[in-house]
């Protein structure tokens, strides 16, 4: 990489946090002129969200024991869920993306379910699934699934009638032919559908923690407001921008080294 790349991406870097830190000034400034208890200031939030979760002795990496039972249930559901609706979206998503005859009977139902608010679900999924974790993951994943869904389909049934007839010489079975041609063909589609899918998930995530949960990052901010400890409500706001900052970082990352080629083709080609 030459320098003057390097340089450039650092310059284009550091302008991206330096408007993060004007604008965390800014709060500041806002914050502590208004002496609102409702609104704390960044500084305040901060050294609440050290004395939760990073007060703890080196020995545990300074985590503390809040962490297991605030960050940790939620983080393992969400993945959990979104990754139980990568496998359904995408599986289904191939075989009605590659069936017309499928999808025009299967199309109706998928579309009046995926217009159903999942927070109104929850009553629902209280009452088929014990509370807690089986009850949060029905709820999130019945949310997050559509997007992964409705892309997979697009991808696969947009795949290259020339690429289709070229295989069909080869005498592929069903299966191989969904796993070697049209899975790939479709991931630029599946990708976007499951970044979609990860905010979504996030924002479900702690809207089943604030109904019938003990544990979590939903619970922990419910509990605060209910008991007037507002930094530590707004600790699990800020807590949860930086899990889904980082999450769907990662997400670009793997992104970006599996469908590389897609990205730059478009840059050729001006698309």
């Amino acid at each position: 990489m030459s320098t003057v790349r390097l340089g450039r991406r650092a310059a284009e870097f550091g302008g991206k946090w330096l408007v993060f830190a004007g604008a965390v000034a800014l709060w500041q400034l806002a914050a502590a002129a208004a002496q609102n208890s409702y609104f704390p200031t960044p500084v305040a939030i901060g050294q609440t969200m050290v004395e939760l979760w990073l007060s703890g002795p080196p020995s545990h990496l300074f985590l503390t024991d809040a962490v297991e039972t605030d960050i940790v249930p939620s983080v393992v559901r969400l993945l959990g869920a979104w990754a139980l609706s990568a496998v359904i979206g995408v599986t289904f998503g191939l075989v009605l993306g590659r069936s017309d005859k499928l999808y025009d009977y299967f199309s109706p139902v998928l579309n009046f379910l995926r217009s159903v608010p999942p927070p109104a679900l929850a009553p629902v999924f209280l009452v088929l699934f014990p509370i807690g974790t089986p009850m949060q993951l029905a709820t999130i994943i019945f949310g997050i699934v559509w997007p992964i869904l409705l892309n997979t389909i697009d991808g696969a049934h947009t795949l290259d009638e020339t690429v289709v007839e070229t295989t069909r010489s080869m005498r592929l079975s069903k299966p191989r032919f969904l796993a070697t041609v049209v899975f790939p063909a479709a991931l630029p589609k599946i990708f976007a559908g499951l970044r979609v899918s990860l905010s979504l998930a996030l924002i479900l995530m702690v809207i089943s923690e604030l109904v019938g949960s003990t544990d979590g990052i939903g619970y922990r901010m419910i509990l605060a407001q209910r008991n007037f400890v507002l930094t530590e409500m707004w600790a699990g706001i800020v807590l949860l921008g930086i899990l889904g900052y980082v999450l769907n970082a990662l997400l670009l990352a793997v992104q970006n080294r599996v469908i590389g080629w897609h990205t730059r083709s478009k840059s050729l080609t001006g698309r």
